[in-house]
Formats: structure tokens, sequence, C-alpha cells
């Protein structure tokens, strides 16, 4: 009779009993020198990324390069941080302030486009390090930047005290309307026409003569006060910089117009806006030769009501402050605005260009004449005249040839 194997238990063995041992699989030893070697390559590699990036960081061996870039007034956004300062008597007070923050991510797509910067998410991570629009650093302008510039020496160029800003030299001329003057610092790159308006507008510009007469809301309140003159210009501004713009040329008419200047007005009995409004008027009639001529006619027509001009100045230019375009026959009945000359006594409401400094003289010591007409002739010289009969004669010749 055969014997049967013996049937194994389905109990788990007693805690006196030793369980099977497991075989441990031997690791295979990495070979020194090629641990050795996987260390210094890997540290190699690393050492090469980071010497590039620092050579980027640090503007190390780059090729000569420079570029012109300008920071629109549209990659920046308004913020509001707040500031604390201690006081004389030791304790500190806190307060808002109000901070232009940057587009990170555009300003670090401009200078990889222009060939300044290599790497942009160092660049980005450098700002974020450094705190760029934590403190509100970066400003609009237009700036000369170069790939000597570290990533500190960019940040600091784009800054309001940066000396590498462009600048730019604009003429504004005798004669020119508000709206021209805009129109010509926009395109020398100074500022946008909206940003110009809307500072000129809004902005209490700190004159005595500015106040109460002109009142805020309208960017129309500054006609006249540009002088015409000679500047030079930060380009690229933002509303910061475009009320350094337009205070420039508000403070050369305070500089050119000094007190005894209006003593003399107010001796006069005009006002400094009545003054610079008649000022204005000489300077978009005046062929060049006569202002103090055309000061005398409308001296003339303003103090003498009573005589047949009536008080009406029946000034063209006057009108085409308000069309913008040459006066016709029609206009003198059809333009309804109290820059009509023709259809309102005395003067218009304000200025309708920025006089140069003849015409203001001119305004402040007009010609002693009777003279209440003139005309253009074909000589380009304007013809003057004591009564519409005369006038009349005149411009019938010139009609007639």
């Amino acid at each position: 009779m055969s014997q049967q194997p013996p049937e194994r238990s389905s109990r788990p063995a007693s805690a006196g009993s030793t369980p099977p041992r497991k075989r441990r699989r031997r690791r295979k030893k990495m070979n020194p020198m090629l641990y050795i070697l996987l260390v210094v390559a890997v540290s190699a590699i690393l050492a090469g990324i980071g010497w590039i990036w620092a050579g980027d960081v640090l503007a190390l061996n780059k090729p000569a390069h420079s570029a012109t870039i300008t920071l629109t007034e549209d990659i920046f956004r308004s913020k509001e941080i707040k500031v604390e300062e201690k006081g004389d008597d030791g304790k500190t007070t806190s307060s808002t302030k109000t901070i232009q923050v940057a587009d990170i991510n555009y300003v670090s797509d401009l200078l990889k486009d222009n060939g300044l910067i290599e790497y942009k998410p160092l660049f980005k991570f450098f700002c974020s390090l450094t705190g760029v629009n934590r403190k509100g650093k970066l400003v609009p302008g237009t700036y000369e930047l170069n790939t000597n510039m570290d990533y500190n020496a960019l940040l600091n160029s784009m800054s309001a005290r940066s000396g590498s800003r462009s600048q730019t030299t604009v003429t504004i001329p005798e004669g020119y309307t508000l709206d021209q003057i805009f129109e010509l610092l926009a395109q020398n790159g100074v500022a946008t026409v909206d940003t110009l308006r809307k500072v000129a507008a809004e902005y209490d510009f700190k004159y005595s003569f500015l106040k109460g007469v002109v009142p805020l809301g309208d960017y129309h309140r500054l006609e006249g006060y540009l002088f015409p003159d000679t500047y030079e210009f930060y380009m690229g501004g933002g509303e910061n910089e475009a009320v350094q713009v337009l205070n420039k040329m508000i403070l050369r008419f305070d500089q050119q117009f000094p007190d005894a200047l209006r003593q003399q007005c107010a001796d006069m009995g005009y006002t400094i806006h009545e003054l610079v409004t008649i000022a204005s008027l000489i300077e978009k009639e005046t062929d060049g030769t006569d202002q103090a001529n055309i000061a005398s006619v409308i001296y003339n027509r303003l103090n003498h009501p009573e005589y047949e001009t009536a008080g009406y100045l029946q000034i063209d230019a006057s009108i085409a402050y308000v069309t913008g375009r040459v006066v016709t026959q029609a206009d003198y009945q059809n333009v309804g605005s109290p820059y009509n000359t023709y259809l309102n006594k005395g003067l218009p409401p304000g200025p309708i260009a920025s006089p140069g400094m003849v015409s203001l003289n001119s305004a402040l010591n007009p010609q002693s004449t009777r003279y209440y007409y003139y005309v253009l002739g074909s000589d380009k010289r304007h013809h003057f005249f004591t009564t519409s009969r005369d006038f009349e004669a005149f411009k019938a010749t010139l009609n007639n040839g």
C-alpha cells in the first residue's frame, strides 16, 4: 500500500515557526570612474547654463547693439499701495499712493525682440525678485538702450530719472491753435493727442492767470497760454510727462508776461485773459508787419461802439477758429457761436491761438490811429481805412482786378 504525501496545513505557521528566507538581489555597483564622470558632466552642464544665464543678466560678452524702445501708456495700469511714514514725533502713519505698474510680459517681449536680452523667463524672474512693479519703477517713455546694459541697468534706464530717455526738439510756431500744437507734439513722439487733451482739461496748473477764467473740464481752457518757442521734450511720455510738457510752455508764458506787463494790462482796464484774446486775434490776422495797426482797429471798435461798426469786431479768424476752414460770406450769419464776431459784439470768449511776443506787445501798445477797417491787398499787405465807404471802394478795385 503506497503512502500519500502529507497534506499541507492551511493554518498559518505558529509564532515560533521560522518563515522562509527571501533571496536578496545583489545590486550591481556603479563603476566609480563612471560615477565621477557623470557628476562632472552634470556639474559642467549646470555651470554652463549658469554661465550663459549670468552672461545675459550681467551683459557679458554680448555683441554691441543699440535699440530705441517705447513703453507706451497703454501697457501700464494704476495700482494703489500702502506707504508708511515716520513723523517727527516718532509715530508711524499709513497712507495710500497710486503707482503705475507695467506689463512685464510686454516689456520682456519688447527687449527680446530688440535684441537686448536673450531669456525672457529669466528677465521676468529678475523683475519679480527685484520688485520692479512693487515700486512702480518703470514709466512710459522712449529710451535709447544697448547690450552693454545688464538687467539692472536696463530697468534703471526705463525709469523716470533715466538719462537714456530720448529727447526731441520741437518749435511751436506763433499763431498755432491748441489742436495744432497737440498734433505737432504727437507727430514728434512727445505724447499722444488724447493724453495731452486729457491733462489740459483735468490738471489744475497753479498759475494765477488760469484761475476762475478758465475752469477745468475743457482742454481748450489752455488756448493762448502755450507760449510759442523752441523746446526740448522727452519722448513717449504718459500723463505725468504730459503735465511737464504743458507746464513748460505755460511757464514760458508766465516768464514772458511779467508783473510789469500785467500791471500795464490792468491799467488799460483789461484782464490778462482779455488781453491774450486780443493778442491772439492780432496774431491770426497780421501779415507779419502790421500788428500795432490791427491792434488799433480792435481797440477803436471796442472803445467806440457809437461808431458805424457798432462794437462788432467782424474778424474772420474768430469764425475760422470754430469752423476749422476758410470763412465764407454765408458764415457771417449762419455760424451760431459766441466766436462769431459778426453776430456778437465785443471780444470772443477766449483766445483763438497762441500769440507771440510781438502780438502781445502790440495788444499792450496799440498804434494810435482812427482806423476801423482793413483788408488784404494784392500786394499781400493789409490796407487800413477809417470809413466803410473808403474800405468798400478799395475792395471794389480788388474785385475788379
